[in-house]
């Protein structure tokens, strides 16, 4: 049988939209549209939203969230164990977090995996010039 926890957090499916009114810097929330294009249920992704938010603030205060306070977390997200480890491996998974040395952080994989597919759109299949995106 294998634990929700030790889980492969290797892949996250996220929705894109080509629409331009959909973009997520036209949202009045931008993390929470970020959420939903990660998670299939608005309560999810309200969670989502909320960890990414408490894992951003501690960063910032110095005093980062770390992988043994999943008790606390799970109390102030209200969420059941397999829920949160199954809502932390996806965003894992989409690396807008990262678990090292026993903490959770904001990763920048995520952005960098979305300018590598616009890059290589562009030059590879559009025959753009990459100075042009």
């Amino acid at each position: 049988m294998s634990i929700v926890k030790n889980a492969p957090r290797t892949s996250t499916t996220i929705v894109i939209r080509s629409d331009a009114n959909a973009r997520i810097t036209h949202s009045r929330d931008p993390y929470y549209n970020l959420m939903r294009r990660l998670f299939q249920e608005e309560a999810t992704a309200v969670r989502g939203q909320k960890f990414l938010i408490m894992v951003e603030e501690r960063q910032k205060s110095g005093d980062p969230i770390k992988t043994n306070e999943w008790q606390k977390l799970l109390e102030e997200l209200d969420i059941g164990r397999a829920s949160f480890y199954s809502m932390r491996n996806k965003l894992l998974g989409a690396g807008l977090i990262s678990n090292r040395n026993g903490e959770y952080r904001l990763s920048g994989q995520f952005s960098k995996d979305l300018v590598d597919m616009a890059k290589w759109w562009w030059t590879a299949v559009l025959n753009e010039n990459p100075e042009s995106l």
